[in-house]
């Protein structure tokens, strides 16, 4: 697989030349300043890549081009804003760039409640918690219904949530209240879809506004907005040659009365029959549908490898309450080395990135986006090299290391 970094633009910390050296042939990135709603320049796309190829390395994916939550609700300006997505996917493409990681999640991308959890080795991962975020549903963002739905859930898990919620209620500080509106509507979403940003002043309120656009949206409401906008940009695929692959639903559940529709073998099987066009396909993260303890993922990688167009490898732990952390790249419930083969197997150029590392060895000091480490993906990045070089030598597969062999030739020159 080509191995490909998620990377924020020209004022991420980690630098090009820094990923060049760690053997990154690809970039996933996205014109994060560009207003949502609005269409790519074609000259902005240019530039970007231009930089991006200065140093070695292509645009391998566009991470995220986002779908607009009108269109995801079905608002009056909808088809507007699917024309000028329409607009973008062709500057895109007349610029060589043919693959876009998107979601369909209302109003919240994935959702964490603690962005520091410690290990037992001394660095932090990515937690979710549902009681925690049970007592931000119910307390803080006073959702109507919040208590029943948590109620509910927590009978299909065999724990009392409400209970749990009470307990936290009598210890919480207005500063936790605080904590966990940063980890669950501001870092985690700021710099993915631009909702919500670090700088509002209200973002509970704000939060609560983008909520209401959704009231009565039910599972069968949202899977018809889906299959309209991907019904709308699939000639535009077709034309352009735009590979279309959405990411699941993270967490894979319904969390704030509100559906999510990539969670799980139906739901994807759904998504590809109802467009059933080779342009739409998904990304594989294996961590999303590794945090559901309803997916076999290895299972699903066997099912829809031909339709998997972008692969994130990560895994996750869940917890005997159904809470999940972030796992080592070699642990956890998502067998990696055996997702490797089936991917190699089925086409071993597809781009794949590693995700949601460790922070590590002074990672938590130099004001990284949470979830995206340097050195903690570094390390997942060495730790999953070394997987594709082992299973490309059983299948057969030629295995360069970026950068190694270039210097080797010029040893053999000199």
């Amino acid at each position: 697989m080509e191995r490909t970094w998620r990377w924020f633009g020209k004022n991420d910390k980690i630098t090009l030349a820094m990923l060049r050296q760690i053997g990154v042939q690809g970039i996933v990135t996205a014109l994060h300043d560009v207003p949502l709603g609005q269409v790519w320049p074609r000259d902005r796309i240019r530039e970007l890549r231009e930089c991006i190829e200065s140093h070695g390395m292509r645009w391998s994916v566009v991470e995220s081009l986002p779908v607009t939550e009108t269109i995801k609700y079905g608002g009056a300006d909808r088809d507007r804003q699917i024309e000028v997505y329409k607009e973008s996917l062709r500057n895109l493409a007349a610029e060589g760039i043919h693959t876009v990681c998107y979601n369909f999640m209302p109003v919240l991308d994935w959702a964490r409640t603690d962005l520091s959890h410690p290990n037992p080795n001394g660095t932090t991962n990515l937690y979710f918690s549902h009681a925690e975020f049970a007592y931000f549903d119910i307390h803080i963002l006073k959702r109507g219904g919040a208590a029943a739905d948590w109620a509910a859930q927590g009978s299909s898990m065999g724990r009392d949530i409400l209970d749990e919620v009470d307990r936290l209620r009598k210890g919480m500080t207005a500063e936790g209240e605080h904590q966990l509106v940063e980890n669950i509507i501001v870092k985690t979403q700021g710099f993915v879809s631009g909702n919500i940003r670090e700088d509002d002043e209200r973002p509970v309120d704000l939060f609560r506004q983008l909520l209401s656009l959704y009231d009565g949206m039910t599972q069968e409401r949202l899977r018809e907005n889906m299959h309209y906008f991907l019904q709308a940009i699939m000639p535009t695929c077709r034309e352009c040659g735009m590979y279309m692959c959405v990411h699941p639903d993270d967490p894979p559940f319904p969390i704030l009365g509100l559906p999510r529709i990539v969670t799980c073998d139906e739901d994807i099987d759904w998504l590809l029959r109802a467009v059933d066009d080779p342009h739409n396909g998904i990304t594989f993260c294996a961590g999303s549908l590794s945090a559901g303890t309803h997916n076999d993922v290895t299972a699903l990688a066997r099912k829809y490898a031909d339709r998997t167009w972008f692969i994130h490898l990560r895994s996750c732990h869940v917890f005997p309450n159904g809470d999940f952390t972030e796992a080592s790249h070699l642990g956890g419930r998502a067998d990696i080395i055996e997702l490797a083969r089936i991917f190699e197997q089925a086409n071993p150029r597809l781009p794949m990135r590693v995700d949601h590392g460790m922070t590590m060895l002074g990672d938590e000091a130099r004001g990284y986006n949470a979830g995206y480490s340097f050195l903690g993906r570094m390390f997942a990045m060495g730790q999953v090299q070394g997987i594709l070089a082992t299973v490309d030598r059983e299948l057969g597969i030629p295995y360069v290391q970026p950068g190694f062999h270039e210097t080797e030739n010029q040893h053999k020159t000199l």
